[in-house]
């Protein structure tokens, strides 16, 4: 058995199919076929239990020993690939990024700065809110995040980045808010609120509900959305307003919106950049992570 089959019966686990894992190895159905037969032949065990339907299968109890078995050893294969790849060779390759929508505002700049320097990198970018950060980051599509802090993965290097406030947003023609550049929190009580909330929690969220409830205060929520930028849309087009990272605010990108800064509010958003510690970190990923 050599790496070629695991990776072989790894699409295969995976997807679930022939046809499937063909497509996504880019090679056709029936040498595929083979060589799962070969690989069962020669452990003289049953690695993946075909359907009644014949197109399904799924792993048996020896099939799942071999995929976890599998995964740690071609992860390390790839990453000592990549190690030995890069010793004496300049910084180049891509680099894959991720980072929750509303702190997207930190790459552009130093993207820029970091292209000056090593023009042989290019970059590969993933917005999304934390859940589908935190999968990117463990199925290893990314090498590096920038996220909201806390983090609940156990298996990642931090380094913090800053602390973000937070500010109210409110849409730009209504009248009773044209003249304030600040605001407190019990002005905004009765105001229709849309806040970012997620399935699994955005900590911004707990954290403006604690605000008012140490006030005694009860906030009109007339929506909740997990993306920062469909809110920020729907408080342009004057729906209510909202409470956001002021670094996913853009002066020129929201238009029809006004920011006021909250006044009587410690909350803010600590920002933090991430990367998994039990993996081999490219010499593009340490050398950028040294700009922050």
């Amino acid at each position: 058995m050599d790496i070629r089959q695991l990776r072989y019966f790894l699409a295969l686990s995976e997807e679930g199919q022939v046809s499937r894992a063909a497509k996504k190895l880019n090679m056709s159905q029936p040498p595929l076929s083979q060589q799962l037969n070969l690989m069962e032949e020669e452990l003289g065990v049953t690695l993946l239990d075909r359907k009644r339907n014949g197109k399904s299968m799924e792993l048996t109890e020896a099939g799942r020993v071999l995929y976890e078995k599998s995964k740690v050893l071609l992860d390390l294969f790839d990453d000592s690939m990549l190690e030995v790849k890069e010793t004496g060779e300049g910084i180049q390759g891509t680099l894959a990024i991720g980072a929750v929508l509303a702190y997207m505002s930190y790459l552009p700049s130093k993207i820029k700065q970091f292209n000056e320097k090593y023009p042989s990198v290019t970059f590969k970018l993933f917005a999304g809110d934390p859940y589908e950060i935190h999968n990117y980051m463990e199925n290893q599509d990314i090498e590096l995040a920038i996220v909201y802090l806390p983090v609940d993965m156990d298996y990642v290097s931090i380094k913090n980045i800053g602390e973000v406030p937070n500010v109210f947003v409110v849409p730009e023609d209504w009248e009773e808010f044209r003249s304030k550049d600040e605001i407190s929190i019990s002005e905004v009580e009765n105001t229709p609120l849309l806040l970012v909330h997620r399935e699994k929690g955005s900590g911004i969220y707990e954290e403006i509900m604690e605000e008012f409830k140490k006030r005694g205060l009860k906030p009109n929520v007339l929506c909740e959305c997990h993306d920062v930028n469909v809110l920020l849309s729907m408080v342009s087009a004057g729906i209510g307003a909202s409470i956001v990272p002021k670094s996913a605010v853009s002066p020129r990108g929201n238009k029809g919106v006004r920011v006021l800064d909250i006044i009587d509010s410690s909350f803010q958003s600590n920002i933090a950049l991430i990367w998994r510690n039990d993996r081999y970190l490219s010499k593009t990923a340490q050398h950028f992570i040294e700009l922050f």
